[in-house]
């Protein structure tokens, strides 16, 4: 597969997946760190453990997802 290929291939797909799926991952820890955020703030302590799972975890695999994915689509453009 040529360069100029490749590149009308995910210019015309957009996102690459792996960045879309670290995009949404990211977006979803977020949405917990910032329940987790408010719930404190609402004087709970005893949160679901799915709920500091979600924060703690999920933000930065999708945060490493998205850094993965640029750097395979920057190195594929070379």
């Amino acid at each position: 597969m040529s360069k100029a290929t490749k590149e009308a291939a995910v210019a015309a797909t957009g996102k690459p997946f792996l960045m879309r799926i670290g995009i949404g991952l990211f977006g979803i820890g977020m949405l917990a760190v910032l329940t987790v955020f408010i719930l404190f703030a609402a004087g709970l302590e005893n949160l679901p453990i799915w709920l500091s799972v979600g924060a703690g975890v999920v933000t930065p695999l999708g945060l490493l997802l998205g850094l993965i994915a640029l750097v395979r689509e920057a190195r594929a453009k070379n």
